[in-house]
């Protein structure tokens, strides 16, 4: 069987796929969809990271095409309708660190935002730093604050979990109701009520076409002025213009992203926002993560061979 592998992936795991033949894209530039097109048109199995958007032409493209296994949770870059009618299977890769690792820099973008770690650091590049003022850079603590947390999967559990060890005040808005994990601290509801009384907002909702835009104009002038907003999930999920003018007009005090909406491109005026804390996508970006998922891509490229169906099937 051939495998295309159209990003660099961890030596360990491109060991495991020995017994393939293997076209491997060894570099971390995002190849073109012609370039997918070319590398798929003799393959079996499509190995991807979530940053290659596979629709309906690449899957069309290749007569021997039988398996998309995409390195990651996350599968909304993959036509899945398309895939489905090509009887083309398509498996994602969860691992029980991605929510950690994802939940661990949620908390890094929040304390960074509540302490202005970033403005602080811009200012100090600048000469600014004089040594100790009372009122130099004043940031928030996090005790005693609400986090609204909108999604409570796996990685909002544990971004809660977290919170409560900040003595933090934790309200959630889940399509899904979770009421195992109410408590004293932790208590359900509707995202009108948390958009207008939490501190910090962060979301982790999985993407959907329903929720494009899912904080827009009119969810940001619900916001407290005083609010952050930590977007670590999907890009889309927040309209970009309607952050920029929310943080230019201090309708919300600042904001942390992990992920834009146009990925990898993203407007040059957030870069020019110093209420703005800003990641290249390194939510689950951990060794301990990555590995995961990556053996979930070999069990379910091996699960096929063997004529199993993968374990990890989305379609």
């Amino acid at each position: 069987m051939k495998i295309f592998i159209s990003s660099k992936v961890p030596e360990e795991i491109l060991e495991k796929l020995k017994d393939f033949e293997i076209n491997y894209h060894d570099s971390f530039k995002t190849l073109s969809k012609e370039e997918l097109i070319d590398g798929v048109k003799d393959a079996d199995i499509l190995l991807c990271p979530l940053s290659d958007k596979i629709d309906r032409e690449i899957l069309e493209s290749s007569d021997s095409l039988k398996l998309v296994a995409n390195y990651g949770a996350g599968y909304d870059n993959i036509d899945i309708e398309a895939s489905k009618e090509l009887g083309i299977i398509v498996t994602n890769a969860p691992a029980p660190s991605s929510a950690v690792s994802t939940a661990e820099l949620t908390f890094g973008l929040i304390l960074a935002s509540s302490r202005r770690i970033i403005e602080g650091y811009k200012d100090l590049e600048k000469g600014n730093f004089n040594g100790w003022k009372p009122t130099y850079f004043l940031g928030n603590e996090l005790r005693g604050k609400t986090l609204g947390i909108i999604g409570m999967g796996n990685i909002g559990k544990n971004v809660a979990k977290r919170a409560e060890a900040f003595e933090m005040d934790i309200i959630y808005y889940s399509r899904t109701r979770k009421e195992e994990i109410e408590n004293e601290n932790i208590s359900y509801k509707e995202l009108d009520y948390l958009l207008e009384n939490s501190d910090i907002i962060t979301i982790h909702t999985a993407y959907s076409n329903e929720l494009h835009h899912m904080i827009s104009e009119e969810e940001f002038k619900k916001m407290k002025n005083s609010a952050i907003l930590v977007n670590a999930a999907r890009g889309p999920l927040v309209k970009e213009s309607a952050l920029i003018d929310a943080l230019k007009n201090h309708e919300i005090k600042a904001a942390a992203l992990d992920v834009y909406e146009f990925e990898p491109k993203f407007s040059d005026e957030l870069l020019k926002l110093e209420n703005l804390t800003l990641a290249p996508h390194l939510g689950n970006a951990t060794v301990e993560a990555r590995m995961e998922m990556g053996n979930a891509c070999v069990e379910n490229i091996l699960d096929f061979k063997n004529g199993d169906t993968p374990r990890n099937k989305v379609n």
